[in-house]
């Protein structure tokens, strides 16, 4: 990877790429410091960092945005609202068939479903930026100092729609700077604007257990060893699950055109581990952080009833949640995967160009064995996914010091996803640019 980064720094094409992106990433970190007016931003800082914990969604969001929705930046938004859409436009693709036909036609169609989704996203960001205007509104400290400076009459209205409007289009800015690094940089945008804000929290976290070990010397010095020795193996373990697949052999029957023969070559279909990515828990997160976000608008009684058992049941320190969370991972894996792949239409494929699978007759019995084989593939999967999702959680329930830390499975699994992506990026344009010709 360091060579890699190391030769395409040499080529001066590549390098005019790489130093494009890192303008806009540092763009994107100067805006995640610049504040939207008519907020307390100290009374945002110190209410985020007491209810933006225990799995709600706002914990989700402060994390993605690398802390900027916990310092109530322009960029508070950041990604999410792009993401949600994009989410939600591969979802529609496959259920309305109109998307489906729209997918089929290739690059135009692909044009017209990038269109929607930017209208889908300029919608949920002023949906989510209304909400976090809302969540603004109840934000008190001790002193009973509100997070917005003005909340009646007139000026109330008016701070609010200047506020909600800041939040929408830094939303709108990111996505644009994520649409000129995918066009004049390196690597997709999104990605690389995502990364950089989850990257940002690292340094944070280091922080975080430098200081726990200069307070408590006897208890964090071994905890914070053995953490950064996890975080280590962890990286390690994501990258070989990231790189592993199974490839299903393909033989191509022989055909005789005139004197020449065709045919009769070997080749295979890659099955990654990972199909789905981070998908399933995203998706288990968004559906477990619901009720943890209720009771940002309807505070817990601490009583004895329901509710306030139902809030507890859903805490990051309770295992019910563990276990709800971990099912869930493994059903939407299953769920994305079978988005994704269509084994009646890959062996009608191989049917159409004369291939097959060794020892298996072509038609049902081939899509029933890619059928078995991406069965056993995904569960493979998805307790990988839901190992890396939940041992966070046992680590927070084991010392509640360490819940505030970002260097979770997700985050890691989301930055070795991107550096590996960019990586093969660099290499396949270091490839196009280095090739030996065909007289040599």
């Amino acid at each position: 990877m360091f060579k890699t980064l190391k030769t395409a720094w040499n080529t001066p094409e590549i390098r005019k790429k790489l130093l494009y992106t890192l303008l806009m990433i540092v763009i994107f970190r100067f805006g995640n410091a610049v504040t939207v007016p008519y907020l307390n931003t100290d009374v945002v800082r110190a209410w985020m960092d007491t209810n933006a914990q225990g799995g709600n969604f706002l914990e989700y969001l402060n994390t993605i945005t690398g802390g900027a929705l916990s310092q109530a930046a322009l960029f508070s938004l950041s990604i999410t609202p792009f993401i949600n859409a994009s989410i939600i436009m591969q979802l529609l693709t496959y259920a309305l068939p109109p998307l489906e036909r729209m997918r089929d036609e290739g690059e135009e169609g692909r044009k017209k479903i990038d269109k929607i989704s930017a209208v889908v996203s300029l919608v949920l960001s002023i949906v989510m930026g209304y909400g976090y205007y809302l969540v603004l509104r109840t934000m008190k400290d001790d002193a009973g100092t509100t997070a917005l400076k003005y909340t009646t009459g007139g000026e109330g209205v008016f701070a609010g729609f200047v506020i909600v409007a800041c939040f929408v289009a830094g939303a709108s800015f990111v996505v644009w700077m994520g649409n000129r690094i995918s066009d004049k940089g390196i690597g997709n945008g999104v990605s690389m604007l995502l990364f950089a804000g989850i990257a940002a929290r690292f340094p944070v976290d280091a922080g975080r257990l430098i200081s726990l070990t200069k307070e408590q010397p006897q208890k964090y010095l071994f905890v914070t060893i053995g953490y950064l020795l996890f975080i280590i193996a962890e990286f390690a373990f994501i990258v070989f699950m990231n790189e592993a697949e199974r490839r299903i052999p393909i033989q191509y029957a022989k055909r005789v055109v005139g004197r020449k023969q065709y045919g009769g070559q070997k080749t295979h279909i890659p099955i990654k581990v990972i199909m789905s990515g981070v998908m399933p828990i995203i998706f288990a997160m968004s559906f477990m952080s619901i009720p943890r976000t209720i009771e940002l608008f309807k505070p817990n009684p601490k009583d004895d009833g329901f509710y306030s058992k139902f809030l507890d049941f859903f805490s990051t320190r309770n295992w019910g949640y563990a276990v709800i969370y971990f099912i869930l991972i493994i059903a939407f894996n299953y769920f994305y995967v079978s988005l994704q792949y269509n084994p009646i239409e890959i062996a009608n494929n191989l049917r159409q160009s004369n291939g097959g699978i060794p020892g298996i007759r072509p038609g049902k019995p081939t899509s029933d064995y890619i059928q078995r084989v991406l069965s056993k593939i995904s569960l493979v999967g998805a307790i990988f996914l839901g190992i890396i999702a939940v041992v966070p959680i046992f680590i927070s329930m084991a010392d509640q010091n360490l819940q505030s830390l970002s260097m979770g499975g997700t985050t890691i699994l989301i930055a070795v996803s991107v550096a590996l992506e960019t990586t093969r990026t660099l290499e396949s344009q270091l490839m196009m640019r280095h090739h030996k010709g065909f007289l040599q």
